[in-house]
Parts: C-alpha cells; sequence; structure tokens
C-alpha cells in the first residue's frame, strides 16, 4: 500500500461526532471537525451527519467508532442513541452512501486501538454521556466488552455512576470518589498493567491516579481508525 491512501475516521457520541482523515501511518491531515449528534439520535440523521462531516474531505476508506456492540458492521447494542439501530448493517449503509469501504467498530475500542501500546493487559475506560471499555492483551482486542452495564455499587451500573448525567447530578467531588472506586475495582478484575481513561469527561478527573493508569487525549477516539486496517 502506498502512503496515499486516506482514512476518514468517524467517532459517534452521545453528544458530538467527530472526524478527521489520516494518513498511512496514522497522523491527522486535517482538523477534527465536529457537530452534535442529532436528536433523536436515529440511524439515518446520524448518516447524514457523517455526510456532512466526510463532505470535502479526500479519503479512500473509513473507519467508525460506535458506542454499543458492533459484530461484522452490525449494531447490536446502542443503549445511548436510540433502539432504532439494532440490527442496523452501519457499515454496509455507510459504504453505500460514501461509495467507499468502511469498517465500524466499538467506540471505546478504536479509542483504545489508538491508545494502547501493545503490551501486557490493557484496559481502555472512555468516560462520555455513557461508560465505554475495551481489554487487549498483548495489543490483541478482546471485542464488545460492555462493562458500563455491570453492576457497580448501590444497585447501579457503571454508567448509571460515572457517566455524564450522574457526574451532572452527583458534581464532581462525589463522581471523582466513585471513579476512584471503579478504578481499584477493575484492577481486581483484570490486573491490567495499565488502564487508560478517555472521553470527554476526562477533563473532569481531579483525582491523583496510580502511575499505570494514563489519561488519554480526546484525538485518540479517532486515530485509532487507522488500525482498522492493520491486517
Amino acid at each position: 500500500m502506498s502512503n496515499h491512501i486516506q482514512t476518514l475516521a468517524v467517532d459517534i457520541g452521545g453528544s458530538g461526532i467527530k472526524a478527521m482523515v489520516l494518513d498511512e501511518g496514522g497522523n491527522p491531515l486535517t482538523e477534527r471537525d465536529r457537530l452534535n449528534t442529532p436528536n433523536p439520535a436515529k440511524p439515518e440523521p446520524i448518516i447524514d451527519t457523517i455526510l456532512q462531516l466526510s463532505t470535502g474531505k479526500e479519503f479512500d476508506r473509513v473507519s467508525v467508532g460506535f458506542p454499543g456492540v458492533v459484530k461484522e458492521g452490525v449494531i447490536y447494542t446502542a443503549a445511548n442513541l436510540d433502539p432504532d439501530w439494532l440490527h442496523f448493517d452501519l457499515a454496509g449503509t455507510l459504504a453505500e452512501r460514501l461509495e467507499k469501504p468502511v469498517r465500524v467498530i466499538n467506540d471505546a475500542d478504536m479509542q483504545g486501538l489508538g491508545a494502547i501500546a501493545g503490551q501486557g493487559v490493557e484496559l481502555m475506560i472512555t468516560l462520555g454521556t455513557g461508560l465505554g471499555s475495551a481489554l487487549f492483551v498483548n495489543g490483541k482486542l478482546v471485542p464488545n466488552l460492555e462493562m458500563g452495564h455491570q453492576e457497580f455499587r448501590k444497585g447501579e451500573t457503571y454508567e448509571q455512576q460515572l457517566g455524564r448525567a450522574a457526574l451532572d447530578a452527583a458534581g464532581k467531588k462525589k463522581w471523582n470518589e466513585r471513579l476512584l472506586r471503579a478504578i481499584a475495582a477493575w484492577e481486581r478484575l483484570f490486573n491490567y498493567d495499565t488502564l487508560y481513561i478517555g472521553g470527554g469527561n476526562t477533563k473532569f478527573v481531579t483525582v491523583e491516579l496510580l502511575p499505570n493508569v494514563k489519561v488519554v487525549p480526546n484525538i485518540s477516539g479517532l486515530l485509532g481508525g487507522i488500525a482498522l486496517w492493520r491486517e
């Protein structure tokens, strides 16, 4: 493959949809553009938003991070978007509309691919509208780890305790205390070598984290897009 193959990386979030073009090495060739996630967040308006973000950009293929379980480009869960997504072939539909090959993966999986070192057990957690998670063993992805919907404490899930609504309701101090508790639980569960924390709400993390816990920049959510084509 020549260095001229360009990838449009798209990150679909509960509040915003981001897009950027990457070169073969995964380096940004454009700014990171963002549009608000349509409400209701149904397939058609989201696809229209992606088409809008792709206008005027040159690319040969597309990588999409989606907030839910994705198998072979088809959506199986979309807790923070809309029930219309269930069994929707996002990869096939986008490929038809953009006339380019498209690969779709869980958004936390994509962000993790952009952040990990590829050594040992690495866990990626994204703190946004919801809570995303991805697990890697020596750089190999364990796909569709949906930890956000597992019970955490007080009969509530990680997402109910650490998602955006919980941050707004509980306040930053309480949310940060919960985050430390969650990290301790994940460490016992996965015995990870490194934990990466990403997503829009990392800007509210004020507690001190252990050296093997790293906050990663938002852009990793898009930079991981190149990894979908490394075969």
